[in-house]
């Protein structure tokens, strides 16, 4: 099985390729830090499994929903695992709803790692325990097509998350590659939905609702566990 690993942190990539490298019938291709260094090796080299962060900025694919929904169309043969450190519901709910049905916490073992592999490469499930709560106790179903109507859409949700992160609309519309105006309709859309009139409303939300674990600078790419609690 080959397999590509993409994390922003160096010692992330390093424990997953080290763990990878445990099994000898993994073979891990290459590893990137952003969505453009993934997406040449990707090009390069025929894998099965491609094991990614869910928040990786700095690329020029970006990052989230955006980075899943590219590798899907492009990529439609190739498994996707995602990682992640966030545990809000509407990021759960809007991978799986994209088809991303191999989900693993940066807060759990890595020992789950392998068998998110073969359930990847199969077009199963996996959830990592974690993961898995968050499903269990919000009652989030991947094979459902849309989100509740009450919730925010997918690219709403996408676009409040930068926002939080610390982006501007200008740079939320490049990164996504709409229009700052498109980009500008969703953020207040979001926060009518949310009844929420301020912008810091909006991040007091998204830090509470954990849509974020830290706050990046724009234009800076930013057992054991998957690692770092700062993520």
């Amino acid at each position: 099985m080959s397999v590509v690993i993409a994390d922003d942190h160096p010692l992330l990539l390093a424990g997953l390729a080290h763990e990878l490298r445990q099994h000898p019938g993994v073979k891990v291709v290459g590893s990137a830090s952003n969505s453009t260094e993934l997406v040449e090796l990707l090009l390069r080299y025929p894998v099965d499994v491609v094991i990614t962060d869910y928040s990786m900025p700095g690329g020029s694919r970006g990052d989230g929903i955006t980075l899943f929904g590219f590798l899907r169309r492009r990529f439609p043969n190739v498994g996707l695992i995602a990682l992640t450190m966030m545990n809000n519901t509407g990021v759960i709910r809007s991978l799986m709803t994209q088809g991303i049905n191999c989900i693993l916490s940066k807060a759990d073992s890595l020992d789950y790692l392998t068998a998110a592999l073969y359930c990847a490469v199969a077009g199963k499930r996996y959830l990592s325990p974690t993961i898995e709560a968050i499903v269990t106790a919000h009652g989030i179903d991947g094979r459902n097509q849309g989100l509740r109507a009450r919730d925010l859409t997918v690219r709403e949700l996408e676009v409040v998350r930068l926002f939080v992160s610390g982006l501007t609309v200008s740079e939320i519309a490049e990164r996504m590659h709409r229009s700052k105006q498109t980009v500008s309709t969703q953020k207040m859309s979001a926060m009518r939905k949310l009844g929420l009139a301020r912008d810091a409303d909006l991040i007091k939300y998204g830090i509470d609702e954990h849509l974020t674990s830290h706050v990046i600078e724009p234009g800076i790419a930013h057992g054991q566990s998957f690692g770092d609690p700062d993520r």
